[in-house]
């Protein structure tokens, strides 16, 4: 039996054009393994704040949200890559899984993978922590591992914004790997039509 390709989604816990964590989902959907894709979401900033009289408001949904929530729909596995602010994971981001907690439940069963970068020492463990707390609760099927914590970034990047770090690179493409496999383990997409088909004949 001939599964599709998987289609994947990176949404980067950070609304600066530069930060580390969008290179690194932008690495990571270079180092894809065979078989699967990633784009990375780049409207996160068109959310607005959790707020239950917009949502009574728009019975269809505001905007933001829908293009959010219709993205997620179509793929298979979601990756989020995570800052660190004050020990833990940054506004944006809990503010986006509010809303996708709502209606309806966008993260419920949905494979996700969780990384982080950043330019101290802690590789955003205790932001990946509170974040993955989140997760399980929204009904998620978090990855346990393997997990990945890139403390100083800025080490890992070039001055393009290229992660140049080998190791990185390694462990970077050893994740993306693991989460394929995560996919097909817990939520594997449909077969194709065609392999549908001759299989019937």
């Amino acid at each position: 039996m001939t599964h599709r390709s998987l289609r994947l989604l990176g949404l980067a816990g950070s609304l600066r054009r530069a930060s580390w964590n969008r290179r690194l989902l932008q690495s990571a959907a270079a180092l894809a393994p065979t078989g699967a894709t990633m784009e990375v979401y780049d409207a996160l900033g068109r959310v607005p704040l959790f707020d239950e009289d917009l949502e009574r408001a728009s019975p269809d949904g505001l905007p933001g949200v829908r293009a959010l929530r219709e993205a997620i729909a179509a793929a298979d596995g979601l990756v989020i890559a995570t800052p660190e602010y004050n020990h833990a994971l940054p506004g944006v981001l809990k503010n986006a899984l509010d809303w996708l907690s709502r209606e309806d439940a966008t993260l419920a069963d949905l494979p996700v993978a969780v990384l982080g970068a950043s330019s101290g020492p802690w590789g955003t463990r205790l932001a990946q922590a509170s974040l993955r707390q989140v997760l399980h609760t929204c009904g998620a099927l978090v990855m346990p591992s393997p997990t990945l914590f890139i403390a100083h970034a800025a080490e890992r990047f070039d001055a393009h914004g290229v992660l140049a770090d080998e190791a990185t690179r390694a462990a970077l493409q050893r994740f993306m790997g693991a989460f394929a496999g995560w996919v097909h383990r817990v939520a594997p997409p449909s077969v194709e039509a065609g392999a549908v088909e001759a299989g019937a004949a």
